[in-house]
Formats: C-alpha cells, structure tokens, sequence
C-alpha cells in the first residue's frame, strides 16, 4: 500500500517535471509565481494573504497541467487538424487565461498596497 502511494506521487512529480519542461507558459507562471513568494517576503503579507497567493499560484498551475493534459490526450487520439479538438484546445486554453488574470489580480490586491506603503515611506 504505501508503496503505491509513493507511486502516485512519483507520477504526480513526473507529471509536473514535464510540463514544466515541455510547457512554455508553464515556466512563465513559474516564473511568476517565484517573483509573488520573493515579494510576499519582502514586503512581509500576513498569513491570510499568504493563504491568497498561495491558492491563486496553485490555481494556475492546477490550471496549466488539465490544459496539458487535455492537449496531450486530444493530440494522442487526433492527431490530425479536427475543428471539435481545436475548439477543446482552445477552451482549455481560455481557462487558463481565466484563472492566470484572476491570479494577477489577487496579486496586486494583496501586494499592491504593501508596495505601494514601502514606495511611499
């Protein structure tokens, strides 16, 4: 038993280790996200905010791998041009973008007024 639990999580691992790899954007929001921790750091949030960056950061990246995922399999199976897979893509995609923007917008609404009382003092 416990050794299939750590199965699943070296899958899981391995699942985000290549998206991470194989996904531009994916290391774009990593990117991001390493810049909203280094920041909540330094201008020091407080632990509920912390709980809002934290939920925004894994939303995206929650985000970002069903994308993958639903690529991934949508090109297994067709791997050909098909107007019903490109409108899949697309909305998964659209997600994506969805939960990128509101993670954004959490961010300065949790981090812009901490920068902008460090700007000011």
């Amino acid at each position: 038993m416990a050794t299939s639990r750590l199965r699943s999580f070296q899958s899981a691992l391995s699942g985000l280790a290549s998206m991470l790899r194989g996904e531009p954007n994916a290391r774009i929001h990593l990117a991001a996200a390493v810049g909203v921790v280094l920041a909540g750091y330094w201008l020091e949030v407080s632990r509920l905010e912390w709980c809002w960056l934290v939920a925004a950061i894994a939303a995206v990246f929650a985000a970002e791998a069903l994308n993958t995922a639903l690529e991934s399999l949508a090109d297994a199976l067709h791997p050909g041009s098909h107007p019903g897979v490109g409108r899949a893509k697309d909305a998964a995609a659209g997600a994506v973008l969805v939960v990128a923007i509101a993670a954004a917008m959490i961010g300065l609404l949790v981090l812009g007024p901490h920068l902008l009382a460090r700007i000011v003092s």
